[in-house]
């Protein structure tokens, strides 16, 4: 449900969006309603609300320096409702990212339609809030060198483990030749990596091989198959299971959702 504010002075207007368009239906909810931008940057600091809704003429303070004050409070989208058609409000207005500018009287096909798009805009801003949260998570826990500080003076074996983990994950790397190296069996260092580390041999390194792929994909500099090899998958249909695991997204997804957001 999608919390909105409507801010307007005059007050037929503002009671007639109020009551004459069925908010529930469209997955909405008026959570305040006020006569000037004061009121307004009142609301949005006390109700938190995912739309602004508001005329731009009004007394006390209007809505362009509202939404400008009220964006340092809380991040919203904003729908500019205003007779006036000058160019300058639209130019301060796209200044301010605001995501649609509607003439009064406000046709309310047109409101639904801003607000569909602005719901869709808002549920992909929401996942993509969702993956940077999951990254930073990913980050703490599976990075090898982060891993590394916290087992110092524990297991020098599992030190050595996440050492070439951090700096050989581009290449191929497996418990069982590391072990090899070390004269030991994989089964003992593999129990003793996960004893330190709380996870597998595998879930760090594919962790943070992911990690390094999303930072890729990020830069927009390769192609979705270069940044496999990159980060150490020989089968790009194994990056993309490995990535869609880990991420939620595939790969493809995850850059449609990146450039959207751009």
């Amino acid at each position: 449900m999608l919390k909105i504010i409507i801010v307007e002075d005059e007050w037929i207007i503002r009671k007639g969006l109020i009551s004459t368009i069925d908010w529930l239906e469209m997955g909405c909810s008026i959570v305040g309603e006020a006569s000037d931008g004061q009121e307004g940057l009142e609301l949005i600091e006390e109700y938190l609300p995912d739309v602004v809704i508001t005329d731009i003429r009004m007394p006390v303070m209007d809505g362009i320096e509202m939404i400008r004050k009220g964006k340092k409070i809380h991040d919203f989208e904003s729908i500019l409702l205003t007779s006036y058609e000058e160019f300058e409000y639209a130019k301060q207005a796209i200044k301010l990212q605001v995501f649609d500018y509607l003439l009064k009287p406000v046709d309310e096909e047109n409101l639904k339609s801003a607000l569909t798009r602005l719901r869709q805009k808002i549920e992909e801003k929401g996942q993509i809030q969702d993956i940077k949260q999951l990254a930073k998570e990913q980050e703490r826990l599976y990075n090898p060198a982060i891993l590394l500080e916290q087992a110092k003076g524990t297991q020098p074996q599992v030190e050595k483990v996440l050492e070439m983990i951090a700096q050989e994950y581009t290449g191929h790397l497996s418990i069982e030749l590391i072990a090899d190296e070390m004269g030991i069996s994989s089964s003992y260092l593999s129990r003793k990596f996960k004893q330190v580390t709380g996870h597998t041999f595998g879930e760090i390194l594919n962790g943070y091989r992911i990690q390094k792929a999303t930072e890729l994909l990020l830069s927009h500099e390769y192609k979705i198959y270069e940044v496999a090899e990159k980060v150490g998958f020989s089968e790009y249909k194994s990056f993309c299971t490995v990535f869609k695991k880990w991420v939620g997204l595939s790969p493809k997804e995850f850059m449609n959702q990146k450039y959207k957001s751009t």
